[in-house]
């Protein structure tokens, strides 16, 4: 059977998706992505071998007059070729991780008959999710309290499906130096590198074991690795990790924003982390999400307007001093992993496309 993910823009949409892809493909069923080419899916997933199909699509939140009349424009025009490809593919079912990409895809499939699954990792769930989950078959989330959001008849709380080598990552044993990571996700933070920056000067002075691993972002790398480098702070500055499970295992902390994708990664990697939620993030849904954990003692909560270089050095110095809370932060994030939620996101688009008598004999032989 092909099954269609709807998944594009960040990061925290695609990487998902491609895990749930990868348990499809092992079970014998094709995925295929429908993106756009701005979105990180246009490098991600033909990366990860796994065949994309484009539309043209802007989002509606957070952006001017112009962009969203150009997104009305690009809206039927997208529905109608996602409408053809569901048609040609003869997708037996749809999953939609929410954002501007989704929304085309999940209402060509409601006006073929195409069965929907909705994926919600954040605890507030964004406009595209709130919509489709109206009328999807399953609606899947992360945290319980989004169940409010939708028919409970239908929620099943699965996780946030992530990469396997995050959960191999092994607990990370005291060394000489206290290894700080700082990442952004794959733009950049220019809250973070500015923090980042300024703390420098800090962490020199104190003469603390403290190394720093910075990931920028593309933008400001050229200027941060030079700044960097004058500083005298040990560590490296780099724009992009490619091995991020890798990043997490040498890290006794990480300092990121809070996106659905980073947190679960934490929570299977089982790394303490301090967390500055993303503001402009669409229903304040990083700051839901981070809250979420900083309730269950899980990880350190600054919110952005109060996250500089002061802020991060004190917050560093003092869990550093304190590896009794590092480690009970890495017991409690662990308690938020989810290893089975590529797999049960798999079955549950399975059953549905099974339901509604798309190849019916394949699904009941694949459970």
């Amino acid at each position: 059977m092909v099954f269609v993910m709807a998944a594009g823009g960040t990061g925290g949409h695609v990487m998902p998706a491609l895990a749930v892809a990868r348990e499809l493909r092992r079970s014998g069923h094709e995925a295929v992505f429908i993106g756009t080419l701005r979105g990180l899916e246009a490098r991600l997933v033909p990366t990860a071998g796994f065949r994309i199909e484009w539309i043209r699509m802007g989002g509606w939140q957070r952006v001017g007059l112009a962009r969203r009349m150009r997104t009305a424009g690009e809206f039927p025009l997208s529905t109608l070729r996602c409408w053809r490809l569901l048609g040609r593919l003869r997708a037996a079912a749809v999953l939609s991780l929410g954002s501007y990409v989704a929304a085309p895809v999940c209402l060509a499939a409601f006006l073929r008959g195409v069965p929907v699954v909705v994926l919600e990792p954040n605890a507030t769930p964004g406009l595209t999710n709130r919509w489709a989950g109206r009328r999807a078959a399953r609606v899947l989330v992360n945290f319980e309290q989004t169940a409010a959001f939708f028919d409970r008849a239908r929620v099943d709380v699965v996780g946030v499906p992530v990469r396997e080598e995050f959960f191999q990552v092994p607990p990370k044993v005291p060394g000489e130096w206290f290894e700080l990571l700082v990442t952004g996700g794959s733009q950049g933070s220019r809250t973070l590198n500015r923090a980042a920056r300024e703390s420098w000067p800090l962490f020199v002075g104190a003469r603390t074991r403290v190394r720093m691993v910075l990931q920028t972002g593309p933008a400001e790398f050229p200027e941060l690795a030079l700044e960097f480098e004058r500083s005298g702070m040990p560590g490296r500055v780099t724009p992009f990790l490619e091995d991020m499970p890798r990043a997490f295992a040498e890290a006794d902390l990480v300092v990121c924003r809070a996106g659905a994708g980073a947190l679960a990664e934490l929570a299977a990697a089982g790394k303490p982390a301090i967390l500055v939620p993303f503001p402009y993030a669409a229903d304040q849904h990083q700051l839901r999400n981070a809250e979420a954990l900083a309730r269950a003692g899980a990880a350190r909560l600054v919110e952005d307007r109060q996250m500089n270089g002061h802020r991060l050095f004190e917050e560093v110095c003092g869990l550093a001093a304190r590896p009794q809370e590092l480690e009970a932060m890495a017991r409690a994030v662990r308690r938020f992993a989810r290893p089975d939620a590529a797999r049960r996101v798999a079955a549950a688009l399975l059953e549905v496309a099974g339901r509604s008598g798309l190849d019916g004999e394949s699904v009941r032989t694949e459970q």
